[in-house]
């Protein structure tokens, strides 16, 4: 369920989704700890497509990647 729909309380389902799909985002873009910056910005990233109704791993993962197909 998308975070709005909690205004901004999300269930422990949404919160362990967000966490799964950032770390396949930052291996993907092989972003380090030290990136602090650009982890960040992904993190808000992947909040905001979730807020946006895109709700699914798989959705979340075409939506996102770098290596998606043209």
């Amino acid at each position: 369920m998308p975070l709005t729909r909690y205004s901004g309380i999300s269930e422990p389902a949404d919160l362990d989704l967000l966490q799964r799909v950032f770390d396949l985002l930052c291996k993907e873009r092989r972003l380090a700890q030290k990136d602090r910056e650009q982890r960040e910005a992904l993190a808000e990233e992947v909040v905001i497509v979730f807020q946006n109704g895109v709700i699914t791993e798989a959705e979340l993962m075409k939506a996102l990647s770098k290596r998606r197909k043209a």
